[in-house]
């Protein structure tokens, strides 16, 4: 009888590692599957195969789905201006959706019996892996060997020793999760809540020359298309071209706190200088471009887009229409964002954009209005008083 075959979603960490070869021990053939997001180099994608194979896997595949992350979601996280708690981009905890839907689909390719992933009983990444491979690969095993044996780092690398198998694990004070929309840091001083990360903690420092620089980024219907006037038809190099200009700025840091999905409070730093300074220009583009009720819906349903990514609802039905309505809402969203950029920190400057509202000829605001008299304004405030009006003088003593 031929062997079961299982699909592993190797990131070519401790964990995974250990899931290749000991279920190749076990009997299983392994398909080792890296899923690309946007956050490994080509040098680690070259280890991460070569590893594989001397781990015990039958086959190994690197399952590149950078931009169909940002056309299925990355695109609608920017038309919604997604922080969460208002700070925390998402970066890492969106990118597993898409890692592990490119895993569910390469087992139903390749007709595997189980999928494999190595996240512990203790963080989202198992509810995001398992939810979405019960869901796209029904009836495939899955296998979690480290949170099902919760296995310790040293029963791990003392197995991986013992059957020829040597690699730096080392645990390190810090761990990191490097992505395109941002890099989450957690250990080290992050575990005190008294305390933030020192520099030697983050990956990017200040390298740019000069002490102040503007950072022009152009838009077309919310999708960037410039930046620094230079043109870009692929956005995700746009993003790489605006991080490597932010980070030279140490720009984007910060440390969030929130709620995880499976109910505790979660601590992580974070270096996100693209997302940070995309967010914040479109942000001050549609300011200028769309009216009120635009802004005030599109926060709601982008405050909403941005929990279901991060409670793994990627799936549930209602996201496209959230989806509809924030692509609707980017029509007019053309022009460009300009910033000025220091060491650590940056301002919002101004905009140019064919569709600014505040050129209206109607008037300009503090200054002269064109489009009614003063006779017009008295009876405006006081037809928008007259509630007030109407509650305060049937209730007086209420006065505040």
């Amino acid at each position: 009888m031929a062997n079961k075959k299982v699909v592993v979603a190797f990131s070519g960490g401790l964990d995974t590692s250990y899931t290749v070869m000991k279920l190749t021990q076990d009997g299983w053939d392994v398909y080792a599957a890296c899923a690309n997001t946007g956050g490994f180099s080509a040098e680690q994608l070259k280890t991460n195969e070569e590893n594989a194979y001397k781990l015990g896997a039958k086959a190994y595949v690197t399952l590149d789905v950078t931009h169909e992350y940002y056309e299925k979601s990355l695109k609608y996280m920017i038309f919604g201006n997604v922080l969460r708690n208002n700070c925390y981009p998402i970066s890492v905890s969106s990118e597993r959706i898409f890692q592990a839907i490119a895993i569910a689909r390469y087992a139903k390719e390749i007709g595997a019996d189980a999928i494999a992933h190595g996240s512990t009983g203790a963080g989202n990444d198992q509810i995001r892996f398992d939810m979405t491979f019960l869901v796209m690969a029904p009836g495939v095993e899955i296998i979690t060997l480290t949170r099902d044996k919760a296995l310790s780092r040293k029963e791990e690398v003392d197995y991986l020793n013992e059957h020829g198998f040597y690699a730096d694990f080392t645990k390190l004070k810090y761990s990191y999760n490097v992505g395109i929309w941002g890099t989450s840091i957690c250990g080290g001083e992050i575990l005190d809540p008294t305390q933030g990360l020192p520099e030697e903690a983050y990956l990017k420092h200040v390298t740019a020359k000069e002490e102040e620089a503007e950072l022009k980024i152009t838009f077309e219907k919310g999708e960037i298309v410039a930046v620094n006037d230079e043109k870009f038809d692929d956005k995700i190099a746009a993003i790489q071209k605006i991080e490597e200009i932010g980070a030279s700025y140490a720009i984007g840091r910060d440390c969030n706190v929130g709620d995880t999905i499976i109910g505790i409070k979660g601590r992580v730093g974070f270096e996100a200088a693209a997302p940070k300074l995309i967010i914040e220009a479109h942000r001050l583009l549609e300011k200028s471009t769309l009216s009120k009720w635009q802004q005030y819906w599109k926060d709601q349903v982008g405050n909403w887009y941005g929990m279901f990514l991060h409670e793994s609802q990627y799936l549930e039905p209602v996201m496209p229409d959230i989806e509809a309505m924030l692509t609707s809402s980017q029509r007019n969203v053309n022009g460009t964002a300009i910033l000025k950029l220091r060491p650590f920190s940056f301002q919002t400057v101004g905009v140019d954009s064919p569709d600014d509202l505040t050129k209206s000829k109607l008037g300009e605001y503090g200054e002269m209005q064109h489009g009614w008299t003063a006779e017009d304004a008295k009876g405006f405030i006081k037809v928008s008083s007259t509630p007030l009006r109407v509650y305060y003088g049937m209730h007086p003593n209420e006065e505040r």
